[in-house]
């Protein structure tokens, strides 16, 4: 029986350097080594156990990253100054020039900016589709393709991508298929479900205190290492390296993660079955009438719910942005982009967070300018919190 990603955490052992409960925080750029071929060793990826340099790993780093491996189910991790920072650094480290990648469509904003704007520069292409047509993406595939890139749970719009069919059109066509997992963590495992590399943000679910920005990669070991790798890895040669004060923090922030799943998902759900009695133009994968629903249910850890992400659409910009003022004044939680938090946090996403992405993809994609995406917090009396957006969409006359 498989374990789950909670307990796979919890199963693992690391203890600080004096026995403490919580590993020791490494407080050092560089190590010293007692052999001179001890260093030359550990410069050629020879040598087990021993730190170089901690743009290359540091004990602190390598403690998250461990967890984080454990959580996605893959053999190794590494971890990254933003989420970002662990975006890019798997792309290039895929692609080399005239290279192709075949992306969702709908996706964060700032990965959209990247593929579209800044890797043509060096003449990597790629082409963006509807990630749930899977003939649209079988029929993006050029002989060139090295990296097919979605996320579980799309960014704004919460498609749901087939993580099994897509890896099966990925090997078939000799690629790499990419998932970012930021939205769905311990919901989904996409290692397990074909994906080869999985990517987060996390500074949103996993760390859940909005006081960091950090990224991960979760790989094979073989891929770690070619990340790392002091003359060829993207990851040693860009040096988008995580603190290990907030690696250390992030750490104990993840032992709560199963915990704080559960709530996201039961409050978000909650909020859908309002959202729903009232007639409100919403979108939430956990109800059947979901496009996505059967897809993700058969990807889901079932224990964890179908996530703390929903949206609302208001039509018009003003009108999305008269309910988000009202909402904050009613203290339902933060007019703030990110997610993950405790507080529930909103904002209108083709005008924040999906606002690199050109209003005419925006309008291809289906993105409604009033749309209102929710980060549902875990607040503990969701009756309440429903309470006070149902006075604010009376306010301005939507129900």
């Amino acid at each position: 029986m498989k374990k789950d990603p909670s307990s796979r955490i919890f199963d693992l052992k690391q203890f600080g350097e004096y026995g403490d409960v919580n590993p020791s925080v490494t407080d050092s750029a560089t190590y010293t080594f007692m052999q001179a071929k001890t260093m030359t060793d550990t410069f050629h990826g020879e040598a087990e156990g021993c730190f170089l340099y901690s743009r290359h790993w540091n004990p602190s780093n390598k403690y998250l990253a461990d967890a984080l491996a454990a959580m996605e189910g893959t053999e190794a991790g590494w971890v990254t100054a933003s989420g970002m920072g662990a975006i890019t650094t798997a792309l290039l480290q895929l692609c080399n020039s005239g290279d192709h990648i075949v992306s969702s469509m709908t996706t964060y904003g700032g990965t959209y900016a990247f593929m579209q704007n800044w890797l043509p520069r060096f003449n990597i292409e790629v082409t963006f589709v509807d990630i749930t047509n899977l003939e649209a993406v079988k029929a993006a595939i050029r002989p060139t393709t090295k990296v097919i890139y979605t996320e579980t749970m799309t960014n704004p719009l919460l498609q749901i991508s087939d993580l099994p069919e897509l890896s099966k059109i990925s090997k078939a066509a000799g690629a790499k298929l990419v998932v970012d997992n930021t939205f769905t963590p311990m919901m989904v495992a996409p290692f397990q479900q074909g994906a080869d590399v999985v990517v987060h943000s996390m500074t949103k679910f996993i760390n859940g205190k909005n006081d960091c920005v950090a990224g991960a990669i979760c790989a094979s070991n073989a891929f770690i290492n070619e990340l790392i790798d002091v003359n060829n890895g993207t990851a040693m040669l860009l040096g988008p390296v995580l603190d290990p004060y907030r690696s250390s923090s992030i750490l104990k922030n993840l032992h709560t993660l199963h915990i704080r799943m559960k709530q996201h998902s039961y409050n978000a759900m909650y909020l859908a079955k309002k959202f729903k009695e009232v007639g409100l133009k919403f979108n939430y994968p956990g109800l059947e009438e979901h496009r996505g629903y059967a897809t993700l249910t058969k990807m889901l850890n079932q224990q964890y719910g179908y996530g703390g992400m929903i949206s609302i659409d208001m039509e018009t910009a003003e009108q999305a942005n008269r309910l988000m003022e009202k909402m904050e004044l009613a203290d339902v939680g933060y007019l703030a982009v990110s997610l993950g938090y405790f507080k529930t946090l909103f904002s209108n996403s083709g005008k924040s967070t999906s606002s690199e992405v050109p209003a005419e993809v925006q309008k291809e994609m289906g993105l409604s300018e009033g749309l209102i995406r929710f980060s549902v917090g875990l607040d503990n009396d969701i009756e309440d919190t429903w309470q006070r957006i149902k006075t604010c969409l009376k306010e301005i006359e939507v129900i």
